[in-house]
């Protein structure tokens, strides 16, 4: 007769069981399930202290933070290493924004639960709690790096965490994050489109094949626009032109919104376009939806960005797919055709750049997008006099996202703080919105040799617009532009000096600046970038004079001309689908 194993090992492995079943209920969001699983755990061994942490997990994600807090610390009396008891404490960090805690300890946690999961190995009853852990801290420290400014750190997180997922989707999801991440800092044209083309190979699907489609070259097209952002962000600011401002003779206009809505939402809505919200439909299941409109020409607008469509794109629901304006680089993915650019972010026989792309260039012969901003909110007006005229010292300002800051823009923003005498540096966002953020910010800055006491770290507030009246001229960043910020600042008045990279998303500032008819702000070396800038702070009348002008003058340009840019807009996409048509025919 076998021999029963003794009630100690029993009851030991009954609680791990326990353990692994509140570590996927926590996966899954089931807090009632994790609650029941500590109870279970107690239930075995009265006052566990593995049962204590699952407790402290659920008050963290229930809000109750002074109860995780106590009971975190209660653990970690009684066993200081203990796994969950540190993720709650990096969790009660992240939710009160000091980063300067929860980055040492998410390091810490990752370094060891990646050596416990590789001693164990998958085989162990334990291996399921390490692996799940390891992935939510990746995934927490990824937030965390991104928040404090370092998305090179943040990349990496996201990249490891993908290689974790429990499935596909997942992985594809983490992975498109990591590729939006990249963005940040310079990648190469060719090894971008190879960590892209692995996107696309993570897609178990199988697209559309629309052999059956009607080859009309000169019929009626159904464009659908397919976007998370419909509402208050970055890319609605270029979306209205073309929801408002289409062909109706000789386009329909769908739109397929996987984001959730709000004012801005209803202000894009029109009774000319027909509007399906996705929200929570399975990639499939909206794919299939877009296909029974019969859509001539899908046009994603978010890229890998948050939340983005491309799991549907995949599906290839429309014949001729395009990629454009809400990201600035190749989506990877084999099925779309074309990425929307303009002769300045791509200029014509640039074979390096276009190499970049597994999608054909689509070419507009002016700005590839449209800046309408009074279609979104009501705009403040510009300033129309340079702050240097009250302060009597010039103020350089970056109001973009600082993760973009890279370290050799930065010594490009100090070299011109020292050129200039007695001039300042604002630098405002979200990571001057916390103090945690500021002392990273003023570490790097610090490290750089910069004089902080030249430089004033502004936090994000919803009047940043009317903020653009004490900055004399604004800086770009390299090699990830600012883009709807290039425009807002040109739209306050504010001059911008960019810096002219190699790439779409490296020159997306260039297009502005030059379809704005301002083409002199682009630099094209640092050593020009510098200069341009100090010659510009050094020359009030020409300061004065695009703070009076640039408003009247970009309202003029091609970068605000709706109606000239809809017509080479409609022109593009006849041309793509006449080539669909013509290449379908010879098949």
């Amino acid at each position: 007769m076998r021999e029963q194993p003794p009630k100690a090992e029993h009851t030991a492995e009954e609680k791990i069981n326990w353990l692994r079943l509140a570590t996927k209920f926590s996966a899954d969001g089931d807090l009632k399930g994790m609650r029941a699983c500590a109870q279970e755990v107690d239930r075995l061994m009265e006052g566990d202290i593995d049962a204590t942490a699952v407790n402290a997990e659920v008050a963290l994600y229930s809000g109750r933070i002074d109860e995780a807090e106590e009971l975190a610390e209660k653990v970690l009396h009684v066993q200081p290493r203990h796994p969950r008891a540190r993720m709650v404490q990096a969790g009660l960090a992240a939710l009160e924004f000091r980063l300067d805690d929860e980055i040492p300890l998410l390091a810490d946690l990752i370094e060891e639960l990646t050596h416990k999961a590789k001693v164990l190995g998958e085989e162990d009853l334990s291996y399921a709690i390490y692996h799940q852990m390891l992935k939510r801290a990746r995934g927490w420290l990824a937030d965390a790096l991104y928040l404090a400014g370092e998305p090179k750190g943040a990349a990496h997180e996201l990249l490891m965490s993908s290689r974790l997922a429990d499935t596909s989707d997942e992985a594809a999801e983490l992975y498109s994050k990591y590729l939006f991440m990249r963005n940040y800092r310079y990648l190469g044209a060719k090894d971008g489109r190879q960590k892209a083309e692995a996107y696309d190979e993570m897609q178990d699907v199988h697209p559309y094949v629309h052999e059956h489609t009607p080859r009309a070259p000169q019929k009626k097209l159904r464009i659908g626009y397919i976007s998370p952002d419909f509402r208050e962000h970055a890319v609605a600011y270029f979306l209205s032109p073309l929801l408002h401002h289409f062909d109706g003779e000789r386009f329909m206009v769908f739109c397929y919104a996987t984001g959730r809505s709000d004012a801005v939402t209803e202000r894009l809505r029109t009774r000319r376009v027909t509007w399906r919200d996705l929200r929570g439909r399975a990639p499939r299941k909206a794919a299939r939806l877009i296909a029974e409109d019969k859509i001539d020409i899908l046009v994603d607008l978010s890229g890998h960005s948050q939340d983005n469509a491309l799991p549907i794109m995949a599906y290839r629901p429309a014949p001729v797919q395009v990629s454009g304006i809400g990201y600035t680089n190749t989506t990877g993915l084999h099925g779309i055709d074309y990425f929307l650019s303009d002769e300045v972010c791509i200029p014509k026989g640039d074979l390096q750049a276009e190499a970049g792309f597994t999608e054909r260039i689509l070419r507009l012969p002016h700005s590839h997008l449209c800046y309408a901003p009074e279609a979104i909110r009501v705009m403040p007006e510009a300033g129309y006099e340079p702050p240097m005229r009250r302060n009597g010292y010039v103020t350089f300002g970056s109001f973009n996202n600082f993760a973009k800051a890279t370290d050799e823009i930065l010594l490009l923003w100090r070299g011109i703080l020292e050129s200039v005498r007695g001039s300042k540096l604002i630098i405002k966002g979200k990571i001057c919105s916390i103090d945690s953020g500021v002392s990273f910010a003023k570490k790097r800055l610090s490290i750089l040799n910069f004089d902080l006491t030249r430089v004033e770290f502004r936090p994000y507030s919803p009047d940043y617009l009317e903020q653009y009246r004490d900055i004399d001229i604004a800086l770009d960043t390299a090699p990830y532009n600012g883009g709807l910020t290039t425009c807002e600042a040109l739209y306050m008045g504010v001059p911008v000096i960019s810096l002219r990279g190699r790439t779409h998303g490296a020159r997306f500032a260039a297009s502005i600046l030059t379809n704005a008819g301002v083409r002199e702000l682009i630099a094209e070396n640092d050593i020009n970038y510098v200069r341009r800038a100090v010659q510009l702070a050094e020359t009030p009348k020409l300061l004065e004079a695009y703070h009076m002008g640039l408003r009247a003058n970009m309202k003029r340009s091609p970068l605000m001309n709706v109606q000239g840019y809809m017509e080479e807009l409609e022109t593009a996409y006849q041309e793509i689908w006449e080539n669909f048509c013509a290449s379908s025919s010879l098949t």
